[in-house]
């Protein structure tokens, strides 16, 4: 059937700030969605609240609405504009809420407005426990025992039939929040109150724990002629008890029977189409009985999910861009593969590799935090990685991660405790995997390690060929000394140049050194989501070790942009923002645009973003295989956050181009001394100061410079370890905590500004003019991280005489910097003096929010300065001011309710949305004001 021609017009609604369990993967989603829309013609108008994301920017839709997610804003649009319909699915749990709420208040009736893509009595039966249970019970699946309990008493009632152990599962709630296994009757009444409390039903289910069943997820899509399609089905590493999305999952399923995967494959599809009659995507999840193979529902959503991303980088099939067309009235079999171009849509993808995904937790950032793994969800990002066997991926992902790690395991991080590594296997934490492996390599039975973990033996014995690939590689003194077709079978698993080189006890280099004259080096290959059955015609590629390489690079001129990895708390999903900005703005002059990124969650990894895409890990090995092989123009790393910019300094001393300001540069910025030194030149006031690379030092920098200091370590993220400290016992403490965590570090003392003001200025420079973006005032005083402050854009308190004095500091640091692109500098103003706190040489957190702000694509411009083909004189860089724009922190605390919510110089929040007011007099300025006093009378 060809799409509904009544439909002229649609609302896309997303799904507001980053937190725990609803992260960019909706971004992604909703960004799909509108560009498929617009396909057909379609006039689309988005409502977020998030400044951060690509799909509110208006490359994305024809009309974008940066307004809060409430049913006031809706009835805003719909009185605006003409919507013939709404698409909900592609905005999480909290777009659909706002349906089913606007939907009970008789909005989308008043206006004649339609939902597509969903079925809201669908959502309901899935949202609503007992009648889920109910449902499958009638349609022949099985479910876990179970009881509803709406009260204290019920509840006690559901645990004396069911017996321990059981789980609470809160209704209504968002990555599991509210949700815990009870193991014995004297935990029970607390996770009860906590789940009904949590439930804004009153609500929870208490079931029959499954502990150490098997859980996979399976991703499908249906048209309006219910043809179902299984798009990609995931196992979870971990066992039943973990949060799938605190797992390691791996796709396709590597332990399923073949009967078994037709079993389940069978009952998702019985499952989806008892739900009702509605056109779009649907996330099953399952457990399995590892002994009898016996199979159990676990829920069901019928909507885009959070999973959805990760299948659709796993397959290469776009399943946001199809279930939007599908809620047209199209058939699948009426849409185009977009990866051949020439099969249709009506079809399973079939994969010839293994993808695994790895979470990323920031549990370093909530002291206190429990860092045990459940119900709950508590990962902050992730990764995904690509790979000929598991073993491969599984390594590129961990080396993906952002945390130091070289691969899993064989590098300095492993643990030699025997006794401290099995009760890490025991309660699972966010290094499981690595004691796995520790536990392995110190000789602990496999057997042993499954009864602790209950992790598939098949997975323990995939860990455990590594164990041996490493005792036979330790005969070898030296790296010429690995036979050529060993050395091959140790690079085709995954292992990095530095694992081998810490085996041996070598330097990598020498590693890198044979590897490069055995000519091991890294081919690439094509995801084309049908095992290459068919032609395919989509750039999108990940690295191996075979014979042939699918990745043939062009003559054109060409640029490689980096991403920022994982999505962790300082680092999130703004500077995808950039790099799709930056993507854009390459092709725009003409050259070649290349991504290279691990993370399957942003809107960057989209495979027709970028003309080329690299699915490898942000990791100097994988990079440098890449620049040899497309040999670019240059690099950016100024738009992927500090991930990017920590490979700057590699990349000059190989002497690739780094496009924009130079390392030299960045380095003096990111050099405290050198660029307070700097600053002392040009006679621009700053903090006191001192660095540090012992305890003894410290205390004399810190009574130098008098106390209150703020103390941290150099190069960190987001405010890492930062702290202000008022003695030297609480300095030596902290110093001491900073050497033992970053043994490497030197630690950096400054004078801390007691009641200062703070504010930011985000600026371009073309090497010969300055232009300043924004200056954003924090409402919250220095000391609390510029991250967790609201802040108003323009400035609201601060005289004429401190802003001209902020931008003439700038222009000054620009130019001595010799900045081509984008910088971000920090200022203190006390008493009307102003002081310069740091200058980031980068893209900002705060540079979207400023674009959005403004409506000016700042991005696209400095990227095009970066390149050199444009100087700002050729811009039109006019602001156009919708009144006074608010940036509002948004923070996860409530998935770690015992962890310190107080603010401070170390970064906390998840996520941000943005606030448009006419004037200060509006009371949701005055409540945030009244803060800043609230901080300033402590």
């Amino acid at each position: 059937m060809p799409k509904d021609t009544s439909i002229k017009s649609v609302l896309i609604i997303g799904s507001g700030p980053i937190i725990i369990g609803q992260a960019c993967e909706f971004d992604y989603s909703g960004s799909q969605a509108a560009r498929s829309l617009r396909e057909e013609g379609i006039e689309v108008s988005l409502i977020n609240s998030n400044p951060a994301t690509i799909m509110t920017d208006p490359v994305m839709a024809d009309h974008v609405y940066l307004l809060p997610l409430t049913v006031e804003s809706i009835v805003h649009i719909l009185e605006e504009r003409q919507i013939d319909a709404v698409l909900p699915t592609m905005g999480g749990q909290t777009a659909l809420n706002l349906a089913i709420e606007a939907g009970k208040l008789g909005v989308w009736e008043k206006y004649n407005t339609r939902l597509i893509g969903v079925d809201l009595d669908a959502i309901e039966l899935a949202e609503n426990r007992e009648a889920f249970r109910e449902q499958m019970k009638r349609i022949g699946l099985k479910v876990a025992p179970s009881y509803i309990a709406n009260s204290f008493l019920e509840g006690k009632d559901a645990a004396q039939k069911i017996g321990f152990p059981l789980v609470i599962r809160p209704s209504y709630t968002l990555g599991g929040t509210g949700g815990a296994f009870v193991h014995e009757e004297s935990q029970f009444d607390n996770a009860l109150r906590r789940g009904l409390n949590l439930s804004p039903t009153h609500e929870v289910l208490v079931e029959k724990a499954v502990l150490g069943w098997k859980e996979f997820e399976l991703e499908l899509l249906r048209d309006s002629n219910d043809n179902v399609v299984i798009i990609c089905t995931v196992e979870n590493l971990d066992p039943m008890g973990i949060h799938t999305g605190d797992s390691i999952t791996v796709a396709p399923a590597m332990t399923l029977s073949d009967t078994a995967y037709q079993q389940m494959r069978d009952e998702a599809i019985h499952a989806m189409r008892s739900l009702g009659a509605f056109a779009g995507g649907c996330n099953i999840q399952f457990s399995q009985n590892p002994k009898t193979e016996e199979l159990i529902v676990i829920e069901i959503n019928p909507r885009v999910s959070r999973s959805s991303a990760l299948a659709s980088k796993a397959t290469g099939y776009p399943i946001a861009k199809i279930a939007a067309k599908l809620a047209l009235g199209y058939h699948l079999d009426e849409l185009k593969n977009q990866i051949t171009k020439s099969t249709s849509a009506y079809f399973e993808p079939t994969l010839d590799y293994v993808i695994v995904k790895m979470p990323r937790w920031n549990f370093e950032k909530f002291y206190g935090a429990d860092h045990s793994l459940g119900l709950q969800m508590k990962s902050v990002g992730e990764v995904m990685s690509i790979g000929r066997n598991f073993l491969e991926a599984l390594q590129k992902a961990t080396q993906s991660l952002e945390n130091g790690r070289m691969g899993l395991g064989a590098d300095v991080k492993e643990w030699m405790r025997t006794s401290d590594i099995l009760e890490r296997l025991e309660n699972a934490s966010d290094d499981r995997i690595f004691r796995v492996k520790d536990a392995l390599r110190l000789g602990v039975p496999s057997k042993t390690i499954h009864k602790l973990t209950r992790i598939d033996p098949w997975f323990i014995s995939q860990i455990k060929e590594l164990v041996a690939i490493e005792e036979k590689l330790m005969r070898y003194n030296v790296a010429e000394d690995i036979p050529e077709d060993f050395f091959r079978e140790v690079k085709a698993l995954g292992y990095s140049d530095a694992q081998i080189a810490w085996v041996l006890r070598i330097d990598e280099e020498e590693v890198t050194r044979q590897r490069k004259k055995l000519n091991i080096r890294r081919t690439y290959k094509m995801v084309d989501t049908c095992a290459a059955e068919f032609e395919a015609q989509t750039p999108y590629f990940y690295s191996t070790f075979d014979q042939e390489n699918e990745s043939i690079p062009t003559d054109n001129k060409k640029v490689i942009v980096l991403g920022a990895g994982p999505n962790r708390i300082g680092q999130g999903i703004e500077f995808d923002y950039c790099c799709v900005h930056g993507l854009l703005a390459i092709k725009e002059v003409g050259y070649e645009s290349i991504m290279v990124n691990c993370n399957p969650e942003t809107v960057s990894t989209d495979f027709d973003v970028a003309d080329k895409l690299y699915f490898e890990p942000v990791f100097w090995e994988h990079l440098e295989e890449i620049l040899e092989l497309e040999k670019p123009m240059g690099i950016i790393v100024q738009l992927g956050g500090q991930t990017a910019l920590k490979l700057a300094e590699k990349l000059d001393s190989y002497g690739v181009p780094i496009i924009g300001t130079d390392f030299k540069s960045m380095d003096l910025a990111e050099d405290r001394g050198a660029f307070s030194d700097l600053l002392k030149e040009l006679e621009i006031p700053y903090p006191r100061y001192g660095v540090a690379e012992d305890v003894d030092t410290a205390l004399e920098i810190a009574n130098e410079v008098t106390y209150p200091v703020l103390v941290r370590p150099s190069y960190v993220l987001g405010g890492q370890r930062m702290r202000i400290v008022i003695n030297d016992d609480e300095l030596e403490r902290h110093v001491l905590s900073i050497y033992k965590h970053m043994p490497d570090n030197r630690v950096l003392i400054d004078q801390f500004l007691e009641r200062a003001k703070e504010a930011e200025v985000d600026a371009i420079c073309d090497g010969d003019e300055v232009h300043i973006m924004g200056i954003m005032e924090h409402i919250e005083p220095a000391g609390v991280h510029s991250g967790d402050s609201s802040a108003v854009l323009p400035t609201y308190s601060l005289s004429v005489e401190a802003v001209n004095k902020m931008v003439a500091y700038t222009e000054k640091i620009a130019e001595a910097l010799k900045i081509k692109g984008l910088i971000n500098i920090q200022f203190a103003i006390k008493d009307d003096h102003v002081y310069v706190i740091e200058a980031n040489p980068r893209a900002s957190r705060t540079t979207p929010f400023i674009a959005k702000a403004y409506d000016v694509p700042f991005l696209k411009i400095a990227t095009k300065v970066m390149l050199g083909t444009h100087k700002l004189k050729d811009f039109d860089i006019r602001p156009k001011p919708k009144g006074y724009a608010i940036k509002v922190p948004v923070f996860s605390f409530g998935k770690f309710p015992n962890v310190d919510k107080n603010l401070g110089p170390e970064m906390k929040s998840t996520g941000e949305a943005i606030r448009f007011i006419k004037d200060l007099s509006d009371p949701f300025f005055r409540e945030l004001d009244s803060k800043r006093y609230m901080y300033l009378t402590k």
